[in-house]
C-alpha cells in the first residue's frame, strides 16, 4: 500500500480513537473509573502507536512502533512515583496530565499491554489495507 493511503487510514483511525478517548476519560456513568482511568490508558496507547505510524508508516515498524510505544508510557507510569517540581509543573495543566499522568498504579501495566496488543493488531490491519 502507499504510504500516503497508509497515512489517510491511519489518519481516519484516530478521528476514531481521539473522541473515544476523550468519552472514556469523562464518562460519568457505571464502571466509571475502569473508563476514565484503564480503559482511557488503553485508547492512550493506541493514540500513541497510531501517531508514530503516521510518522512511519512502513511495514518494518509494525513490529517495533507498539513495542516501544509499551516501554515508554511504563516509564511515564513509573516517572509518576516522582515528584520534583518540574514534572508537578507540567502536571498541574489538563494537557500535561494527559500525556504524562499523575497517579501511579500497577493496574495501568495490563491496560497498557493490551492496548499496545490492540494497536499492533490494528497496524497490521492497517498495513494490509
Amino acid at each position: 500500500m502507499a504510504k500516503y493511503s497508509v497515512r489517510k487510514y491511519c489518519i481516519y483511525s484516530l478521528l476514531a480513537v481521539v473522541p473515544l478517548g476523550f468519552l472514556f476519560k469523562f464518562y460519568s456513568g457505571p464502571g466509571r473509573r475502569w473508563f476514565n482511568d484503564f480503559g482511557a490508558g488503553l485508547l492512550y496507547e493506541i493514540f500513541w502507536i497510531l501517531i508514530v505510524f503516521l510518522i512511519l508508516p512502513k511495514k518494518k515498524w509494525v513490529n517495533k512502533i507498539p513495542l516501544w510505544v509499551f516501554l515508554i508510557t511504563c516509564a511515564l507510569e513509573v516517572l509518576q512515583l516522582w515528584h520534583p517540581k518540574a514534572l508537578e509543573a507540567i502536571r498541574s495543566s489538563f494537557i500535561g496530565s494527559a500525556l504524562i499522568g499523575t497517579t501511579f498504579s500497577w493496574w495501568d501495566f495490563p491496560h497498557y499491554a493490551l492496548g499496545c496488543f490492540i494497536g499492533w493488531q490494528w497496524l497490521r490491519w492497517l498495513e494490509k489495507m
